[in-house]
């Protein structure tokens, strides 16, 4: 297989060399190095996870065959319980009898102590529970979600990991974010030796427990007390742990973005997610939009108005955005790969930045279409 040329390389494609894998890359596009193991593998623990329900309801999806695809099971007082299926809209009831209290208590038992957050995990699993509680603080839905170890989406972005640059996830909840994070802390650790550290707020990466969770590969994992304590923990990792690569998932606020840029300027390379669908959704939320850059209102001279043909008042970029990348992850294999900076200007500018669409195909192999208009919608 010949060498990788590697995209948005200043006009000049730069070759990586190969290595070899197990899924075939279709000849009308660049081909990707990738590891050895990239083929899809999946570890969900599901036994685990049944534990903590009511036995009837264990039974039923022990013996369902769309266990597999299963994304969450919703305990809600004085409902039905009801599964959710990946790929399937809306929910599938699980009998008719309705959620009681103790059922409620029983799996509250099992599953441990909440958070403040009010999430809690299944020590040993990558499982998520979180909570509904009344006014007076009394449990009274449970949302069980679960946690697959997924092994083979690498091979998305494989490529652009060897440039050594931040990374950017957005996309609606369920798309799988959080799964490509935790892969990539594998590879970039134990493939790249590189001193990966994960800012585990909820746990969801690593997994409940002290020891985190065996997909997260050789990187290290540093819990976080509180959500709202987040940004200071990134802070002290960078400080005290000399780490080459930070992980962090759901980016959210003003404190947050800030401690990234911090990260950033210090040199140390950023994977992580944000709240949004586009990258339309970060520009004009103000309090993540240091992620892409910053926006501010520029008033232009009459002269240079006329030049470009614009208003006198503009909105430019402030800064070099934080994250050199940023991926809208569509569906989890559908992507739209920005190079942020000229991204962010484009749009800004009013016209459509060329990007990259990574998908898979029938055959499941990876397909990368270049120089793609971007329209902010379908492409």
């Amino acid at each position: 297989m010949a060498g990788v040329c590697v995209p948005w390389g200043g006009g000049a494609c730069r070759l990586i060399s190969p290595i070899r894998r197990r899924f075939p890359v279709s000849s009308s596009v660049a081909s990707l190095a990738l590891p050895d193991s990239s083929s899809m593998i999946v570890d969900d623990n599901l036994g685990a996870f049944l534990e903590i329900l009511p036995k009837d309801l264990r039974h039923r999806l022990l013996n369902d065959s769309r266990r597999n695809q299963l994304v969450e099971v919703i305990m809600d007082l004085g409902r039905p319980p009801e599964a959710r299926y990946l790929g399937e809209p809306g929910g599938q009831y699980l009998r008719n009898n309705e959620v009681s209290m103790e059922e409620l208590e029983d799996a509250q038992e099992l599953v441990g102590e909440f958070g403040a957050d009010n999430r809690a995990g299944i020590e040993g699993t990558l499982h998520r529970i979180s909570a509904i509680r009344n006014r007076k603080g009394f449990i009274v839905g449970l949302t069980c979600r679960v946690g697959r170890a997924v092994s083979g989406h690498i091979d998305m972005l494989y490529d652009l990991l060897h440039y050594g640059k931040s990374i950017l996830f957005v996309g609606r909840p369920g798309v799988g974010k959080t799964t490509v994070l935790r892969e990539i802390a594998r590879v970039l650790s134990d493939e790249f030796q590189k001193r990966v550290v994960i800012i585990d707020t909820s746990n969801e990466i690593g997994g409940d427990g002290d020891i985190p969770h065996s997909a997260i590969g050789g990187s290290r994992r540093m819990q976080v007390p509180k959500p709202s304590l987040q940004h200071k923990v990134m802070i002290e990792a960078v400080e005290n742990h000399m780490p080459q690569v930070i992980i962090v998932d759901e980016i959210g606020t003003e404190a947050e973005a800030l401690a990234c840029r911090s990260i950033a300027e210090r040199g140390v390379m950023l994977i992580g997610t944000a709240h949004g669908e586009q990258l339309q959704n970060i520009i004009k939320n103000p309090t993540l939009s240091d992620l892409i850059g910053g926006i501010e209102t520029v008033t232009l001279g009459d002269e240079e108005a006329r030049a470009r043909r614009s208003q006198k008042s503009i909105l430019e970029r402030k800064a070099p955005p934080t994250f050199y990348f940023l991926i809208e992850m569509r569906e989890r294999d559908y992507w739209i790969a920005h190079q942020t900076e000229k991204s962010v200007d484009m749009l800004l500018r009013g016209r459509n930045p060329m990007v990259e669409v990574r998908r898979r195909d029938e055959e499941y192999k990876v397909v990368i279409e270049r120089w793609k208009a971007y329209d902010g919608q379908g492409i």
